[in-house]
């Protein structure tokens, strides 16, 4: 068995602040067992992209390996906890991305998944921001299993899901940041449930909560298992950590792995591209 934890946090306008918070809460994961641990989206950063314009958002951009993120390894490091973060990444080139560095249970950055679909409507003007990951859909081996991560919006593409699926992922990390009400109720555990189901695994969904500007942020994360079952919930409008034991081995044995990848036909439908005229 596999225990993970999800740090559903609040975050302050004191980005130092937020880090040390963000530190201790990965102790505390691990005083309760944690072998991994999970973080929103954003983790300690105001949530700029709410806005097309923000002056103090390139301050929070950081090189991956960087400042906050040579912090992080530390922890991980220290307290053996596979990581699995969250921050607004500039690279050499002056690129700017939504990315989720993924440590090892020794510091060790195993790699780093960037947000593929970059979208931009009221309240979510990430275009502005972000440039389109070029990372694809990586599954990690890390010390206690194979890990994907799917950021946000990511997690809307069932291609990008399967496709973490059929490079064996145990376990999907979806950090988030979903607002209340966003879309209809229930929506936002069917599709990751659905997703699971579909592709045999664990999905594990760590969303931000509490008021940032103009934005309420829900909360409510949740685990679900390769069968679509929610097996751990986060509490909704508070900050949890939602600790959960899951068993990866449980995947094998699933209904997609045991039957659905069994009988695909993909050389019927391939990749699906689109070819439907509005």
């Amino acid at each position: 068995m596999l225990r993970i934890a999800l740090i559903q946090n609040k975050v302050g306008p004191d980005r130092a602040e937020n880090l040390e918070r963000a530190l201790g809460t990965m102790r505390s994961a691990r005083e309760a067992g944690a072998g991994l641990v999970t973080f929103p989206e954003l983790a300690l950063d105001r949530f700029f992209p709410q806005y097309r314009t923000c002056g103090w958002a390139d301050s929070v951009a950081e090189p991956i390996p960087g400042p906050t993120t040579d912090r992080v390894a530390a922890a991980a490091r220290e307290l053996g906890l596979v990581t699995v973060f969250n921050l607004y990444e500039r690279d050499e080139e002056g690129g700017r991305f939504d990315s989720s560095p993924v440590f090892d249970a020794d510091g060790s950055l195993l790699g780093v998944t960037r947000m593929v679909h970059i979208t931009d409507y009221e309240g979510f003007h990430e275009q502005a921001w972000y440039h389109p990951g070029d990372t694809g859909a990586p599954v990690y081996r890390t010390a206690v299993g194979r890990v994907g991560v799917a950021i946000c919006y990511d997690r809307h593409y069932p291609e990008y899901m399967r496709a973490l699926g059929a490079a064996g992922a145990e376990l999907v990390c979806i950090p988030q940041a979903g607002t209340a009400g966003e879309w209809p109720e229930g929506m936002y555990e069917a599709e990751v449930r659905t997703a699971a189901f579909q592709n045999g695994y664990f999905a594990a969904l760590c969303n931000r909560v509490g008021q940032d500007d103009g934005l309420e942020f829900a909360g409510e994360s949740f685990v679900s298992d390769p069968e679509g079952r929610i097996v751990a919930r986060g509490a909704s409008g508070e900050e949890d950590l939602v600790v959960c034991d899951i068993d990866p081995t449980a995947c094998a044995g699933s209904t997609a792995r045991r039957l659905f990848w069994r009988d695909r036909r993909p050389e019927l439908y391939g990749t699906a591209e689109l070819n439907f005229q509005e």
